[in-house]
């Protein structure tokens, strides 16, 4: 069985750089950090340490011990503030893909928080191949994304709709005043700033444009809606956002309606493990949504 003690010296020493610093932290020798160490190496049948100079670079067996106990004493350390803080507050762990706007994963989650029981929010932003991983080991209560959990993951986990909404274009004011009369016939070589490949959108916006005949010229694919609005910001080009967005686009980002594009709409998700949700956070989002964030539509 692993030693857990060896575990948290290695990754002290990982952490510190020299068996000496992590010594000092620690308030132990040298002597019994090194000798822990070689148990530790002795036990895992492999070298976790090589040494380079004065100091200490982690082998790749190392790096993967390394990665794998900070997790393990994160986790233990997050249980540890849990008990201290009481039975009576929970964490509620929410994965949100990086293709959802900000904003509205923000007022999707403010009523989880905002609960009569108190609920602590830990959320993670990541690709959504990496978030349905997480759902599926239960490292997360449920994932917010804009297309449903694909079927062929494997991944046991139940699509609940929250809501959909239409997409509109934006862009600076120059640029939205010469695109926005005659739209849309006037995006024909417009520049446009694309959502990328992963991101739902995609594919039924770059249909509308072959169907309406148009071809505007693409300067770039963002994953990150966020990155995407810095370029339209920056005035790169007119960049499609949720016409829920509208008012908040114009004040952060200075960006001004071109037009709307009613046949494209963005269908966002609450994935969780549960069939029926009966997480009373989860249930303040579905709550949240259907009341407010996508009433608006």
């Amino acid at each position: 069985m692993l030693n857990y003690k060896q575990l948290y010296y290695f990754w002290s020493v990982a952490k510190a750089g020299s068996i000496t610093r992590a010594a000092e932290q620690l308030h132990l020798t040298p002597q019994t950090i090194s000798g822990q160490l070689a148990e530790l190496e002795r036990s895992l049948g492999t070298d976790l340490f090589r040494r380079t100079g004065r100091r200490l670079e982690l082998t790749s067996a190392g790096k993967m011990a390394n990665e794998h106990a900070r997790e393990i004493f994160q986790i233990g350390n997050e249980l540890e503030q849990t008990l201290k803080r009481g039975a009576t507050e929970q964490s509620f762990r929410v994965g949100v893909a990086d293709a959802v706007p900000k904003s509205i994963a923000y007022q999707l989650l403010a009523p989880a928080i905002a609960l009569a029981e108190p609920v602590r929010l830990i959320c993670y932003e990541d690709k959504l191949e990496r978030l349905f991983a997480e759902l599926a080991i239960h490292k997360l209560d449920l994932v917010i994304a804009d297309q449903p959990l694909p079927s062929e993951l494997g991944v046991k986990g139940y699509n609940h709709s929250l809501g959909q909404c239409g997409i509109a274009l934006y862009a600076i004011p120059t640029l939205a005043a010469r695109y926005r009369e005659r739209f849309p016939r006037s995006l024909n070589g417009a520049p446009l700033l694309l959502p990328g490949d992963k991101v739902a959108v995609q594919a039924p916006l770059l249909r509308w444009f072959q169907e309406q005949d148009l071809q505007p010229r693409i300067i770039g694919q963002f994953d990150d809606s966020a990155l995407m609005k810095a370029f339209g910001r920056a005035g790169a080009g007119m960049f499609p956002a949720p016409a829920i967005m509208e008012e908040e686009i114009q004040k952060q980002q200075g960006a001004e309606l071109i037009g709307h594009i009613k046949s494209v709409v963005v269908n966002y998700y609450a994935i969780s493990v549960e069939r029926r949700l009966t997480h009373p956070a989860v249930l303040a989002v579905s709550e949240a949504a259907r009341q407010s964030v996508f009433s608006k539509k």
